[in-house]
C-alpha cells in the first residue's frame, strides 16, 4: 500500500498525459488567458491590457456600446498580477474542461464567449452603477470558476437536493453561495459582487432556466459534420455525446457485437482609466 507521501508526491508523466488530453475549448481559453497575462507584462508602455479589457462600469454605455461592449467578454481573461492568474488556471482547468466533456467544444467556446460572460457582467454593471453608486474595475477568472461551481452544485442538487449540518438541511445549490462568501474575506482582493453573478447565473444555468440562451445544437450539428470538425481538430469535443466521446467515436456495446471495426479519431499521438479601484477575482 503507498504510503502518504508518495501519494502526494510530484508525478510529471501524470501531469503531461493530462495537459495532453485537455480538449480544445478548454486549450483555447487557457491559451488567451495566458496571452493576455503575457501582453501585461509588457505594461502601458505597448499595451495596457488592464486598462483595456477590465469590465470598468462607467466604460461600458449606450452611448459607447460599439466600442466598449467587447469588455463584458474580455474581462475574465484579464488577470493583474502571476499569482492572480496562476491560482485562478489552476482552479479553473479541471471544472471547464469537464463543462467542455458535457456540452461539447463548440458549446462551451460559444458560451464562454457569450453568455456565460456577458450575463455576469451585465449583473454586476447594473448592480455597482445603480445600486453600489461606484465604478470599480474587476477582472479575473474567478468568476468563471464560480460559475462553473454553481453548475456543478445545481446538477447535484437534482440528485441530492439537501445536505445535513447538524439540525439543519441546506439546499445542495447554495453551496458555492457559502463559498463565495467566505473566500471573498480569505482572499485579499477577491471582488465579492462580481463572483455572486457568477455564482447566480451558473445557478440558473445548472437547474435549466437558461437553457435557452445555450445555441441550438441543430446548427452547430450541421457545422460540425459539413467541417469534419472531429476529424480535423485534435482534441475537439462533438455536440453529441452519446455518438461520439471526448477523442473521436466511442465503442458502443452494439458495434461490439455486431464486429463492426472502429477507427480511432481525433488528437495525434497515442497519449490520448477610469475606475475609482480595480478589484481582481
Amino acid at each position: 500500500m503507498p504510503s502518504p507521501a508518495s501519494a502526494l508526491r510530484y508525478n510529471p508523466a501524470r501531469l503531461r498525459s493530462y495537459l495532453y488530453r485537455l480538449p480544445l475549448a478548454t486549450r483555447a481559453i487557457l491559451l488567451f488567458v495566458l496571452i493576455f497575462w503575457l501582453a501585461s507584462l509588457l505594461g502601458s508602455r505597448w499595451w495596457d491590457v488592464v486598462r483595456w479589457g477590465a469590465l470598468i462600469p462607467d466604460k461600458v454605455t449606450l452611448t459607447s456600446w460599439r466600442d466598449s461592449v467587447y469588455r463584458l467578454s474580455t474581462f475574465p481573461l484579464i488577470h493583474a498580477n502571476v499569482i492572480h492568474v496562476l491560482f485562478n488556471v489552476l482552479a479553473l482547468v479541471p471544472l471547464l474542461e469537464r463543462f467542455e466533456a458535457n456540452h461539447g467544444s463548440l458549446v462551451t467556446f460559444a458560451l464562454f464567449n457569450g453568455t456565460l460572460s456577458t450575463l455576469p457582467a451585465a449583473m454586476y454593471i447594473l448592480l455597482e452603477r445603480f445600486v453600489w453608486r461606484g465604478n470599480s474595475a474587476t477582472m479575473g477568472a474567478s468568476v468563471w470558476i464560480c460559475l462553473l461551481l454553481a453548475v456543478e452544485a445545481a446538477k447535484t442538487y437534482k440528485s441530492n437536493p439537501y445536505f445535513s449540518l447538524g439540525p439543519y438541511r441546506i439546499p445542495t445549490w447554495s453551496t458555492p453561495f457559502i463559498v463565495t462568501f467566505l473566500g471573498s474575506f480569505l482572499i485579499p482582493g477577491a471582488d465579492l459582487l462580481v463572483n455572486l453573478c457568477g455564482v447566480t447565473v451558473g445557478t440558473l444555468f445548472g437547474l435549466g432556466y437558461l437553457k435557452f440562451l445555450a445555441p441550438p445544437e441543430r446548427p452547430l450539428r450541421w457545422v460540425e459534420g459539413k467541417l469534419n470538425l472531429l476529424g480535423r481538430l485534435p482534441h475537439y469535443v462533438s455536440i453529441d455525446q452519446k455518438t461520439y466521446g471526448r477523442y473521436g467515436v466511442l465503442p458502443s456495446s452494439a458495434a461490439l457485437e455486431a464486429g463492426i471495426p472502429l477507427t480511432y479519431r481525433g488528437g495525434g499521438g497515442g497519449g490520448g482609466g477610469g475606475a475609482a479601484g480595480t478589484a481582481t477575482s
